[in-house]
């Protein structure tokens, strides 16, 4: 697709099917993104499956000019279409996956009466599929030189993307926001919960550090897995972060402190629940406190001046609702961007 010279950037948002408006198809742009409409796991709200979508249709809305990559439109941006079937799925399994869940806060086995364990089978079976499809779909946008970025859904959809990076990548760390540490073992009973996300991302060992920032809602297990990592993995908690810029310290100065735990190659990882719920407030499971959307974008300038590589990010727990799609959509334009922009120091 070649409509760059009759495309005005400061022209009326078009709505055209693809993110932002933008002129560029899968084989003109330069960033590829996935939408991964998928749920079936949350434990608290339901609507993120429709993340993508509500992004999708806030995106033409945004002005184009960024102020720390003004020209960043021009790298090409495609977003391909929204698998309907994922999404007919998610509503069948996230139905199944309500009775499992219900079945074990009653405080009752699955073994119970009626047999609930080929549900859940069913499920991961499910679930890995949906990492398949991903991990498939990235591997061959990365071998056709693009770069990768992907929509949630809960925070499991991108575990098939990790999982290609990982084929591309000997070392790479990643940079989490989010209010959770998604540090727990097959939560639920689901492999792939989206509380398992982190967990499953450090079984490969291509991963070699994972910087945690925002937590502030974390089970015992959690803190005891981040503990005894030997340093893979390091967690900035949400109350204590807050303690040291209450008393001094600038958040500059802890941006710096937090991005000297990374590789050279970074992945970020953005639940929008690791923001103050005021931002995104129809996420699956929101927390009171969390970041400013100009602290974390701070944190990724940061990030990206101090030499490293972006390499690919996700965005994820978007809620079904039109000011949580706006907000999401600023975040992918903004990562969008620096990822540009790192890449070409």
């Amino acid at each position: 697709m070649n409509n760059l010279h009759n495309y005005n950037p400061s022209g009326i948002g078009q709505i055209n099917g693809n993110l932002f408006g933008l002129p560029f198809d899968y084989e003109s742009a330069n960033l590829i993104v996935f939408g991964v409409p998928w749920e079936v796991t949350v434990s608290y709200g339901a609507g993120t499956a429709n993340g993508p979508q509500r992004i999708l249709d806030a995106s033409p809305q945004l002005d184009l000019f960024d102020f720390d990559h003004s020209d960043g439109w021009k790298q090409g941006i495609f977003m391909v279409e929204i698998p309907q079937d994922i999404l007919d799925k998610n509503t069948y399994y996230r139905a199944l996956a309500a009775q499992i869940i219900e079945r074990l806060e009653e405080g009752k086995q699955l073994t119970d009466t009626p047999d609930l364990t080929p549900v859940l089978a069913e499920i991961n079976q499910a679930c890995q599929q949906v990492n398949q499809w991903l991990f498939e779909n990235c591997q061959k946008a990365i071998n056709h030189g693009k770069k990768v970025a992907v929509i949630g859904g809960d925070h499991s959809s991108p575990l098939g993307y990790f999982q290609a990076l990982a084929t591309n990548y000997s070392d790479f760390g990643i940079l989490h926001i989010d209010a959770h540490a998604d540090l727990r073992d097959t939560y639920e009973g689901f492999e792939f919960s989206h509380a398992s996300i982190m967990f499953n991302a450090m079984k490969l060992p291509q991963i070699s550090k994972l910087v945690q920032v925002g937590l502030r809602d974390i089970c015992h297990d959690e803190v005891e897995i981040i503990n005894q990592s030997n340093g893979r993995i390091i967690a900035y908690y949400d109350p204590i972060m807050k303690q040291m810029l209450y008393s001094g310290k600038t958040w500059i100065e802890l941006c710096r402190q937090i991005i000297n735990h990374l590789p050279e190659y970074v992945y970020i990882s953005f639940d929008v629940d690791g923001l103050d719920p005021k931002l995104c407030p129809i996420t699956g499971t929101p927390v009171p406190g969390g970041m400013e959307l100009e602290e974390t974008f701070c944190l990724f300038r940061e990030l990206v001046k101090s030499g490293r590589k972006i390499i690919g990010f996700d965005v994820c727990e978007v809620g079904d609702a039109e000011w949580d799609g706006n907000v999401g959509a600023r975040i992918v334009y903004k990562l969008a961007n620096l990822m540009d922009l790192s890449q070409q120091k």
